[in-house]
């Protein structure tokens, strides 16, 4: 098996990159959609019903499996031999940052749930702030990664 990750680096590292970019685009973008949906569509109508199918396709079918198409490429990187030194910090400050933005996208997909139970309690202004988690993991995930600290 480690034979097959090593000869299938680069395409698994150009996998894994295409994931989290299709991932963070998805973490990005829906925040900013409750921000609308809060502030200018209200919690029924039917821009409320279309705000609730596109925030649900946007979960379901792009921020799901980039989400898992991340995991499983970065997985398959971590068990490349030679490709993760687990004595530097680097390694560490990544999987930490990763489990954060896993955390950040199970907490915007119960923030769904609330639009969807009518229970939304938050303001455009708290979902701008927590807009900037993703922001804030991505930098470190970044440095973590090229500069190998």
């Amino acid at each position: 098996m480690t034979d097959f990750l090593a000869s299938a680096y680069p395409w698994i590292k150009s996998l894994h990159v295409i994931s989290v970019i299709a991932w963070m685009a998805g973490l990005f973008y829906l925040p900013r959609l409750y921000v609308y949906h809060v502030e200018q569509v209200g919690d029924s109508g039917e821009t409320h019903e279309m705000f609730m199918t596109m925030e649900r396709r946007l979960l379901r079918a792009i921020m799901n499996p980039a989400m898992i198409g991340t995991w499983v490429f970065g997985l398959m990187l971590v068990f490349t031999p030679g490709i993760v030194d687990w004595g530097y910090a680097w390694p560490w400050a990544k999987a930490l940052s990763v489990l954060g933005m896993t955390w950040f996208h199970h907490w915007l997909g119960l923030r769904r749930k609330d639009f969807m139970a009518g229970t939304n309690s938050l303001t455009g202004r708290n979902y701008r702030i927590m807009n900037e988690v993703p922001t804030v993991l991505l930098i470190v995930i970044v440095f973590a990664v090229i500069v190998k600290f």
